[in-house]
């Protein structure tokens, strides 16, 4: 027969504790729901931090670009050097067949010369030392012995030279790597925060950022400055033909760019060569101070963390970061003005 037993009650020391810990998580439910708005960052906070994040993005892709342009550099002397090599083998094998060919002569005469024995059985670096006691040698041979010994020394300085290059380009490589990833890891953490935003508050960045891209290319059109020319004219002339067109780290033209990949990309459409980084664009010309500026100069903001071209009444264009494409821009929103470059032609 089932036994009908009363359910057991919970004790009253139960009931207070449950009753203590559901309040208890209600409470903290409720101040982490009145705690989360004031908690989230603004959407001008978040601007202000992706801008820092773009910022070393920025000085991270111009370190990879040297290390990249630093590697083809590499690439070429290497190749040069080993052809050099790969030549100069070949000369020093003709060379030595010149001296076996005499050794043949000697040997079906009846003997071979001593000299010629001491050549074939050592090293020619020190040959001339130790066969200065022999008479047996003639001009010609002197001569051709010379030429090996001259030739084998700088086969050998070139095989160092090559493979010290070779270790740099390691080294270069490492670096290049390392670069790459510091400037992923940061546009990853940039957009992240980015994300973190509702799309309302994207949309509502984006077009400020537009709204000001508008304005500062008014203000150049209504601006004093005196014009631009010769090919600081035709150098800023082909940078407003690239308006709109995307920031991408590492990117030299005609499709995409970054700061430096658009100055350089700009003055060789003007017939005038610059380096490839900020760090060296600095140098691609005279230093100037802000009251300086002329349409055409090269600007520098944020330590060599970004370059552009001054267009004239306080603005510049440049490819600004990540996500954002060719534009004007105040320079008084871009960053630290740090000096201008005239461009030497």
């Amino acid at each position: 027969m089932a036994s009908h037993r009363r359910p057991k009650q919970p004790s009253r020391a139960r009931v207070s504790v449950l009753t203590t810990a559901a309040a208890a998580a209600v409470a903290l439910t409720s101040q982490a729901a009145n705690a989360a708005p004031s908690d989230k960052p603004s959407k001008e906070e978040v601007k202000a931090k992706v801008d820092a994040l773009y910022e070393d993005a920025g000085r991270a892709t111009d370190k990879y670009n040297g290390a990249k342009e630093k590697q083809e550099k590499l690439q070429k002397e290497i190749s040069t050097i080993q052809d050099n090599v790969a030549r100069g083998q070949e000369e020093l094998n003709e060379l030595r067949e010149g001296i076996g060919q005499a050794a043949s002569a000697q040997y079906r005469t009846g003997g071979i010369d001593s000299s010629i024995q001491l050549f074939l059985s050592a090293d020619p670096d020190d040959y001339l030392d130790k066969a200065a006691t022999l008479d047996q040698l003639s001009g010609q041979q002197v001569e051709q012995l010379k030429k090996i010994q001259e030739k084998q020394r700088a086969l050998a300085q070139q095989r160092q030279e090559a493979a010290e290059k070779l270790e740099d380009l390691a080294e270069t490589r490492e670096t290049l790597g390392k670069k790459k990833k510091e400037y992923q890891n940061k546009l990853a953490a940039a957009q992240r925060l980015l994300n973190s935003l509702t799309a309302q508050e994207r949309a509502a960045l984006a077009e400020d950022e537009q709204r000001a891209s508008r304005d500062a290319g008014k203000r150049v059109e209504l601006g004093n400055d005196a014009p631009a020319s010769g090919y600081a004219a035709a150098a800023l002339a082909a940078a407003d033909t690239q308006l709109g067109k995307p920031y991408v780290s590492g990117g030299s033209g005609p499709n995409s760019y970054d700061c430096s990949g658009l100055t350089q990309w700009a003055y060789a459409q003007a017939g005038v060569s610059i380096s490839r980084t900020t760090y060296t664009q600095q140098n691609d010309g005279t230093k100037i101070g802000r009251d300086q500026l002329m349409p055409g100069d090269l600007v520098f903001f944020n330590n060599l963390g970004h370059v552009g071209l001054y267009a004239g009444n306080n603005t510049v264009i440049h490819a600004p970061y990540p996500g954002k494409v060719v534009r004007y821009e105040s320079m008084d929103t871009i960053g630290s003005f740090q000096f201008g470059v005239r461009v030497v032609g």
